[in-house]
């Protein structure tokens, strides 16, 4: 499918819900302020972009290329990143909200996870390696055959991760959070 390019436009207060986003290969672009919750975004690209304040949940990215992007302060509830084009995939979010979201086999190494709520994400078979997870909320997050080694969970909270299961070679963790590691044995940690 060719797709036209759009370039350098900025959409704000735009409620994509009602009226379409047009499919075309989005080239940096900027979001701001966008609603967008359980639109079809499918076979969309989008290289260099911003998406800052916007509403992303149970929106359908299948097929979408996600190629340096950038989420500030967004909702992405329910959103199957695994269904995105696995080729050059490649965000950054800070203050996001991707509770129940799917990362299963993506590729996420050097990703920055900054300040997320991400309860009940799955992490199943991704590659985690060299990413961080600064100040984020990971409880019930799943992480099965996940590799997450040298990542930095050493801000990161609620995390439960089995080190039998997954990869953690020179992974970082604090102190504190040692505590997620030990939760498959059933023992008691008194402080």
């Amino acid at each position: 499918m060719n797709l036209n390019t759009i370039e350098d436009k900025n959409f704000k207060n735009h409620n994509f819900t009602e009226n379409k986003l047009t499919k075309a290969c989005y080239f940096d672009c900027k979001f701001e302020n966008c609603n967008f919750s359980n639109s079809d975004l499918s076979h969309i690209t989008f290289i260099d972009c911003d998406f800052i304040n916007s509403d992303l949940s149970l929106v359908n990215i299948t097929n979408t290329s996600l190629q340096n992007i950038s989420f500030r302060n967004c909702k992405l509830l329910g959103l199957h990143f695994d269904n995105c084009v696995g080729i050059l995939f490649s965000i950054d979010l800070q203050e996001c909200i991707l509770n129940l979201s799917s990362f299963y086999k993506c590729n996420l190494k050097k990703t920055i996870f900054s300040n997320c709520k991400l309860a009940e994400v799955d992490f199943t078979e991704a590659d985690l390696t060299d990413a961080r997870f600064d100040l984020c909320d990971l409880s019930g997050a799943i992480f099965d055959n996940t590799i997450i080694e040298k990542a930095d969970f050493t801000t990161a909270n609620n995390y439960s991760i089995d080190p039998n299961r997954n990869k953690i070679k020179k992974a970082k963790f604090s102190l504190n959070g040692v505590v997620g590691l030990l939760n498959n044995y059933d023992i008691q940690i008194e402080l």
